[in-house]
């Protein structure tokens, strides 16, 4: 099974949704609009408001763990680091308590070690990136999964390639790599915060 580019437009699907998560989902997808834009700063706000809202309401974990993945990519892009790195490695510990206990499980840890390689390779550090994909890497085989992208920067580390980061940014979209695609992203659903409590009253 692959595991890289396998993933969907995210939670919120279905046409049914109560209210409450219409409001955060619509929220989050004009988050992806302005991130699809190059505006990540906005989207950072947006889904930053979806997350408290998803909390407040008490639905279900895989909202909130959707639009931090969204919060973790517009980070990246922004060439914010070290808050991404700081997360995974907050993550991983929080694993290495806790072991997986499902393949869903294994896959997000094995997405957090790419995400990590990613970033530092992005930053220039090759040895540690190797390292980190090649975590990702043995973490999808226990579980009999296969992470191309990660596969690939372990073979172009290995080998000592140029990697500039418009090499690896090239790469992560050819393996679809990022949630917030255009293919992912339904505008219609997209809500603007000026107009949120309007349609919703009292929902933020």
């Amino acid at each position: 099974m692959t595991a890289q580019g396998s993933r969907s437009a995210g939670p919120g699907q279905a046409s049914t949704t109560p209210e409450g998560v219409k409001l955060h989902v619509g929220i989050a997808e004009q988050g992806k609009l302005y991130a699809l834009q190059g505006d990540h700063a906005r989207a950072l706000h947006y889904y930053r408001v979806a997350m408290r809202l998803t909390v407040e309401a008490g639905d279900p974990e895989i909202f909130f763990r959707h639009y931090l993945d969204c919060v973790m990519e517009s980070l990246e892009h922004m060439g914010a680091y070290a808050e991404v790195l700081a997360y995974c490695d907050k993550a991983i510990a929080l694993y290495d308590e806790r072991p997986p206990p499902n393949e869903m499980a294994v896959l997000d840890l094995a997405t957090i070690h790419l995400r990590r390689g990613v970033v530092l390779l992005k930053s220039g550090d090759k040895d540690e990136a190797r390292a980190a994909c090649e975590r990702a890497v043995a973490v999808c085989r226990r579980a009999r999964l296969t992470m191309p992208l990660a596969q690939t920067l372990l073979r172009w580390l290995r080998a000592s390639f140029h990697i500039d980061v418009a090499r690896v940014i090239s790469e992560q979209r050819r393996a679809r790599y990022f949630t917030v695609r255009p293919d992912t992203v339904d505008p219609s659903r997209a809500i603007v915060l000026e107009d949120a409590e309007r349609m919703f009253p009292g929902g933020r």
